[in-house]
């Protein structure tokens, strides 16, 4: 007797765990065609392609300087990749507010549930069909605007312009899966919304300040930080070597995982557009035995992928044991 109900409850609670990818397809597809009939993506593919337009008029009216040296894609990258490393998170957390706390706010999650969808579908659904809006958007406006911009530069190079649309993309997923992630763990929207904004505030003004609350620990002795020699000009102009004080590394990783430094650090992995412009170089001397692999540039590709994936991970587990 006991077995038997031992047994129905299995079934009974195992379909909740299993992931059905037609089933996941479903909900990412209705989720997708929702946001193109509401005109959200046009909207948004309508923006992007303003954006870049809009950019590339600007450098090429008053960056006479720019195109004579025949940077101007690279300037292209450069101010793109920081509006849209404001631009883009805001977009992802408002797409993904509502994903799942505002059906479970309705109810239509009970709906949905009803249908031969598990939650862990639903989980995987909604941040596919939400990553689609954002990623397929950011397609459209930049193919719309890449005629425009090559004929408004005076030196058009695609590898940048496509390595900057191509790390958009990753930048999107990584806040999508973010804001979906919150969303199935909040009852309500409102309660969603505010962990929006908590996740904004993280990263944009609370991260951006750690480097110099750990730069003033180190300077009252708090943190110990790495001795290093550098060369520097002395009075009488001659070189003198100085010995200088540096965060440590793992004060300097902190700063490399913040979602934003990772997207402009990688996209100068992939395009031509970097120095101390965009994103983050370290002096070789700061590093006798050379930079740790964390601290380099190509890592930044690792870190968008955990925002990506243990987010969501995170959630897979918490949804499924949700009472809804």
């Amino acid at each position: 007797m006991s077995t038997d109900t031992a047994t129905g409850s299995s079934e009974t609670t195992s379909p909740s765990s299993s992931i059905n990818l037609e089933s996941v397809r479903a909900i990412a597809r209705k989720d997708f065609q929702d946001a193109v009939r509401s005109w959200m993506f046009w909207g948004l593919s309508l923006f992007f392609f303003v954006l870049l337009v809009a950019v590339t008029g600007t450098i090429s009216y008053f960056g006479e300087d720019i195109a004579a040296e025949g940077a101007t894609t690279e300037a292209l990258v450069l101010f793109v990749s920081q509006i849209t490393r404001l631009v883009i998170p805001l977009i992802a957390l408002i797409l993904g507010w509502k994903a799942i706390a505002g059906e479970r706010e309705t109810g239509s999650i009970k709906i949905l549930l009803s249908l031969p969808h598990s939650r862990k579908d639903v989980l995987l659904g909604k941040l596919l069909g939400r990553s689609a809006v954002l990623s397929v958007s950011l397609v459209v406006g930049f193919a719309l605007a890449a005629i425009i911009v090559a004929a408004l530069l005076g030196s058009f190079d695609i590898v940048d312009y496509v390595s900057l649309l191509v790390m958009a993309i990753i930048y999107g997923l990584a806040y999508t899966s973010i804001a979906v992630a919150l969303s199935s763990i909040t009852r309500s929207t409102t309660i969603a919304g505010a962990a929006m904004f908590g996740v904004f505030i993280l990263f944009y003004i609370v991260w951006n300040a750690l480097q110099t609350v750990f730069q003033v620990l180190m300077n009252r002795g708090t943190i110990d930080g790495v001795s290093y020699t550098q060369e520097v000009a002395g009075p009488d102009g001659t070189a003198q070597q100085m010995t200088m004080d540096r965060l440590p590394d793992w004060a300097l990783f902190i700063d490399m995982i913040d979602p934003g430094n990772a997207f402009q650090n990688a996209i100068t992995v992939l395009s031509s557009t970097g120095g101390s412009e965009l994103g983050t170089s370290y002096p070789d001397a700061w590093f006798a035995n050379g930079v740790p692999f964390y601290l380099e540039n190509w890592f930044s590709f690792v870190i968008l992928l955990l925002w990506i994936v243990v987010p969501m991970a995170i959630a897979l587990y918490r949804f499924d044991r949700v009472d809804l």
